[in-house]
């Protein structure tokens, strides 16, 4: 107890002194009490003696098994303490050693007490056990003296005036440090050392001069004139001008930087001919009347026109100028040229990009924006003002629209209540503005002109910004004479008639102008289907491609593919859904990124992306979507590898090159097969014959590497459950949307195409499958399949080619 309590003082003023000390003090008192001889257990309870202490090896001999026990084997038993303090002693010494050699020496002590003594095969192996300990702990011992020792001497060190550090290398070379009394410090040097510096930083050569100017010999005797801090150096400004061929001016120049701490000019990369702010002036005016010139082209047109000036100073005058940051943002942003200044759209657009991404993230953690990123939000939107590009503004509130979604999309009960509410916000909150009615013309379903009486109202709504509006009958719409029968038979027959506006116009009676009005409408106008679910329903697996289409008028640079642009398509591969669909002027890695970033802003986070092989989809999907896994369509593949055998071996290659064909069909046998390891294995076999293939025909070499390219994108699929092995389900899709599609050939401007994909995405999400497709989807609509429930609205039964004038029967649901 009398050790513990001083070691627990002794760790309470450790803040002061060193406590690695205190053990050293520690473990020299018992090893001192060791070498005396004296038992510990007398002073402290502690026994640290020696079980066989003065027996050689031929005297240990000599004894008996027995008479060992009974002398030295009563301590083991009794005094267990001994064994557990040996323990902490070598564990401590091995700490303050600096860890040197194996930690498990502290556990010897126990391992020679549980030996046992009786036997004389067993007390040769605990004495050779206890001499091990020994020299163990005399070894652990001398470390931690020799480390202690060392601590001790840099705390002694820590009071001013006295050494503060000393490193000593090898070959006598010394480094020691001193603290002055005023506060400086002093450093000495002895033997060899090296400085190395690399010769094209001017900074780092500048900062050498300065330290080998300030190095002083011990006795100097020289009588020659002493510097401005009064020292005599051992270098001097002449020797150091010659080693670096500089001119002393400069030498002493950057000494009197040192000494004044003119850091702004010891640090700045001045040339050693002055820049005057005249000339500052005119390299700057230079670099402003030509911003795509580079600081070679403005050193020789200023060199040719006389003016005498150097390469140093130009490019310092574009550091200090800034014109040098300046002009990299404005050639990231902007083409340079004599005709001004011209955004670089890609820039603009991937940088929206970015932004549009960083905020899905945002979003997705429900955090907030910090002020640097509504500083570079704030940016990029001032920025796409200023250059035109503005959002297109939200489509106004059509009340008849509101009329034909109650009906379509409300149950039938809503449908047939005649409960009046306003048209643009949807409250109930009314009251009679005037008691005169207004006469509304229509045709009946006979197509006979016919008056009803309608009336004003008022909206109590505060969030109302119409405050009131006029009730129409059900059936009846604002500014049109004709019911919501006739719109919906229009719709009904266009999408699911697969017919054309001429032919819809003729058989309702109505021009083709104002059927394609109506159908149009159909597409931007109304909410989408997720506004009316609630929910984001989809397996996972989604894929994806595109198609061009014709679109004559658009704003796209002129170029010989100014007409055509690419239509996107999300399908989920296991019901067939409609994710998202959208045209874009480019088929590149913008276009794919903004359309997947779209398809992640509606809530999917797919766990497979089907593609096909485009290259640009896959960093795209690594970015936006990291934790999908991306699968390539083995048929793509295998369409490519037909095509480069063909081209590699000719068309009749068949005939004419059998190892050609032979390869074709053990390439196609690596995926006939829903093992993966056995795909794995055809792989490599294949692989195999590489070397063989290309030293008959070198030009086979695109056919290997190709599927080395896309071999990992395609293995994924095979003997998967998930991950289907072609992306047939979106060419499914497609075909569907060439229906319309080619009945038109074509779209006439790039809003009837936006608008005509609404219509395709709403009526084909809508649509069953028909009779003779595969019984899994046969009579189920994409939604249905998806899990939505559908069993209430009419709009299912207006895409299944019903009326909606009758309840339509329950539909069956499919869960997701």
């Amino acid at each position: 107890m009398y050790l513990t309590k001083t070691l627990w003082r002794l760790a309470q003023v450790h803040t002061t002194i060193d406590f690695r000390i205190i053990w050293v003090l520690i473990v020299m008192g018992l090893a001192m009490g060791m070498a005396s001889g004296v038992g510990m257990e007398e002073r402290a309870g502690i026994l640290l003696r020696a079980e066989w202490p003065g027996y050689g090896w031929g005297q240990w001999n000599g004894k008996s098994s027995r008479q060992i026990a009974r002398k030295y084997g009563q301590g083991l038993t009794r005094e267990w303490q001994v064994v557990l303090w040996r323990s902490l002693m070598i564990g401590g010494l091995w700490e303050l050693s600096g860890r040197i050699g194996w930690s498990g020496w502290q556990w010897l002590p126990w391992l020679v007490w549980l030996v046992p003594g009786d036997g004389r095969r067993w007390s040769r192996l605990k004495r050779g056990l206890w001499e091990v300990q020994r020299w163990v702990l005399l070894g652990y011992l001398g470390l931690a003296l020799w480390m202690g020792l060392n601590h001790l001497w840099a705390a002694v060190s820590l009071t001013p005036g006295l050494l503060n550090m000393v490193v000593v290398g090898g070959a006598g070379s010394q480094v020691q440090v001193e603290r002055q009394a005023d506060g400086s410090y002093q450093a000495r040097l002895s033997g060899q050392f090296r400085l190395r510096v690399d010769g094209t930083e001017r900074l780092r050569v500048r900062l050498l001069m300065i330290f080998l100017g300030l190095l002083q010999s011990e006795n100097d005797e020289r009588a020659s004139r002493r510097t401005r801090d009064g020292r005599t150096p051992f270098v001097r400004q002449e020797q150091l001008a010659s080693w670096f061929e500089v001119p002393q001016e400069r030498v002493s120049q950057y000494t009197g930087y040192w000494l004044k701490g003119d850091w702004a000019n010891l640090l700045s990369l001045k040339s050693a001919e002055l820049l005057t702010g005249d000339l500052l002036a005119r390299i700057v005016k230079v670099f402003a009347s030509f911003p795509q010139w580079g600081q070679e082209q403005v050193y020789a047109y200023l060199h040719q026109h006389g003016q005498k000036v150097t390469q140093a100073q130009v490019e310092q005058a574009a550091k200090q100028s800034g014109w040098r940051e300046l002009q990299a943002q404005l050639l990231e942003r902007y083409e340079l040229g004599s005709g001004g200044f011209h955004l670089r759209e890609r820039w603009l657009l991937e940088q929206l990009l970015t932004q549009v991404q960083s905020l899905l993230a945002l979003l997705e953690r429900g955090a907030g924006l910090t002020s640097e990123e509504r500083l570079t939000l704030s940016d990029l939107q001032t920025l796409a003002t200023e250059t035109g590009l503005r959002p297109q503004p939200p489509l106004p509130t059509q009340p008849w629209l509101r009329q034909v979604e109650q009906v379509v999309f409300g149950s039938w009960e809503q449908v047939r209540t005649e409960e009046v509410r306003c048209p643009y916000c949807g409250s109930s909150e009314v009251a009679s503005k005037s008691k005169t009615p207004r006469w509304k013309k229509f045709y009946d379903q006979d197509g006979n002109l016919q008056q009803v009486a309608v009336y004003r109202y008022y909206c109590h709504n505060p969030q109302c910004a119409k405050k009131s509006f006029t009730h129409f009958p059900a059936g009846l719409l604002p500014y049109s004479p004709y019911r919501t029968q006739v719109h919906l038979l229009a719709l009904q027959m266009y999408a699911w008639g697969y017919s054309t506006y001429r032919r819809t116009g003729t058989a309702l009676g109505i021009t083709s102008m104002t059927a394609w009005q109506w159908v149009s409408a159909w597409g931007h106008d109304l909410l989408p289907i997720a506004a009316w679910f609630g929910v984001v329903r989809s397996s996972g697996v989604v894929g994806v491609d595109e198609k061009y289409v014709l679109v004559p008028k658009n704003d796209k640079p002129a170029g010989d593919m100014r007409r055509w642009m690419y239509v996107y398509l999300a399908v989920d591969v296991w019901t067939y859904d409609l994710l998202h669909i959208a045209i874009y002027p480019y088929n590149n890695q913008n276009s794919a990124k903004a359309f997947l970033l779209a398809l992640r802003a509606k809530g999917y986070h797919p766990t497979v992306i089907v593609t096909d092989l485009r290259q640009d989809y896959g960093p795209i999907i690594e970015q936006v979507f990291p934790d999908a896994t991306h699968h390539e369509c083995i048929f793509h593949a295998l369409q490519n590898v037909q095509k480069h055998v063909k081209d590699v071996y000719g068309n009749n290659y068949a005939q004419a090159r059998p190892e050609a064909e032979l390869l074709k069909r053990q390439i196609y046998a690596i995926f006939d097969t829903q093992s993966p390891t056995e795909a794995q294995l055809r792989y490599q076999h294949m692989l195999a014959l590489k070397d063989t293939y290309l030293q008959a025909t070198p030009t086979a070499k695109v056919i290997f590497d190709f599927l080395e390219c896309h071999w990992p994108k395609l293995v994924n699929a095979i003997g998967s459950d998930i991950i289907p092995a072609t992306n047939n389900t979106v060419e499914l899709v497609i075909r569907r949307f060439d229906q319309h599609y080619q009945n038109f050939c074509g779209f006439d401007t790039l809003d009837t195409a936006q608008c005509y994909l609404g219509v395709f995405e709403k009526v084909y999400r809508f649509t069953p499958f028909s009779q003779d497709a595969q019984k899994r989807i046969r009579g189920k609509s994409p939604l249905q399949l998806a899990g939505y429930p559908l069993e209430n609205l009419p709009m299912s039964a207006l895409c299944s080619g019903l009326s909606i004038d009758w309840p339509i029967e329950e539909l069956p649901f499919v869960p997701n």
